[in-house]
């Protein structure tokens, strides 16, 4: 499985917002968001034009736009 294929709720994100980095637990996933929980606030940050680091994997949000249990299922 590679890290496009992987389930993301429950880990812990990092991104760029504004040259600062936040960080925060994924608590949800859409095919073109992430909700995440930083401080007891729940965040939705866009996939599209991001990079992330998942883990210690940096991933990028343009590969991940697709429906998670779609995205799951393919083959790379």
């Amino acid at each position: 499985m590679n890290k496009y294929q992987k389930e993301y709720i429950g880990e812990t994100l990092e991104y760029e917002d504004n040259g600062k980095t936040k960080t925060g637990k994924i608590i949800d996933e859409t095919k073109n968001t992430f909700k995440i929980k930083k401080n007891n606030k729940t965040i939705t940050i866009l996939k599209n034009k991001k990079k992330f680091r998942i883990g210690n994997e940096e991933i990028n949000g343009e590969k991940i736009t697709k429906k998670p249990q779609d995205r799951i299922k393919i083959k790379r």
